[in-house]
């Protein structure tokens, strides 16, 4: 999320936007990353159990991470737009839930949220918060074809490290002391 963690308000939508998937699309996708015949091959996928050619998962939660990076940089554009300075996203630790409830096939439209369902401070790192994170795709028809439940790391704005870490920090950076303490951790 490009907004500090404490401007970041649970159960705010964040509408990500659409991608129609055509077939080349999907045939190109699958045979660099999914090879499977029901990705790449009509003819032979419509005698598989989808009935046709569907577009890989990975295809779909691919398209849909790069619609999350780019409203995170329209938003920072935003923001900066109204003079304000925008947060800093982090990595993410991880991916606590996935699932792929409908397949793609050719020609659907697949439309991206993202909600933050939940955040608290870091108790890792000192100056983050993590963000609990909702991310759902729906076809034209209102279908959910894919759901993950995300985290994500957003620093805190008005983080001072106390004193005592400050200390901390300082003598692990001492040559003879820091080895030892790093050592000890």
């Amino acid at each position: 999320m490009t907004r500090w963690f404490e401007d970041i308000v649970i159960d705010e939508m964040f509408p990500l936007g659409s991608h129609t998937f055509s077939e080349e699309e999907i045939i190109r996708f699958a045979k660099l990353y999914d090879p499977q015949y029901f990705h790449v091959d009509p003819d032979q996928a419509r005698h598989s159990h989808f009935g046709g050619l569907v577009a890989s998962g990975w295809h779909t939660v691919s398209v849909g991470h790069r619609k999350m990076v780019d409203a995170l940089f329209d938003e920072a554009e935003r923001l900066r737009g109204l003079g304000q300075e925008p947060g800093v996203s982090g990595p993410s630790p991880g991916v606590n839930s996935m699932e792929f409830k409908v397949p793609v096939r050719p020609g659907d439209t697949v439309t991206y949220e993202l909600i933050v369902t939940d955040k608290r401070p870091s108790n890792s790192l000192p100056g983050w918060g993590l963000l609990f994170n909702r991310l759902t795709a729906r076809n034209q028809r209102d279908e959910i074809v894919y759901r993950a439940e995300i985290v994500g790391f957003s620093k805190l704005r008005d983080y001072r490290m106390p004193m005592k870490l400050k200390v901390l920090l300082a003598l692990t950076s001492l040559p003879i002391i820091g080895p030892r303490l790093r050592r000890s951790t």
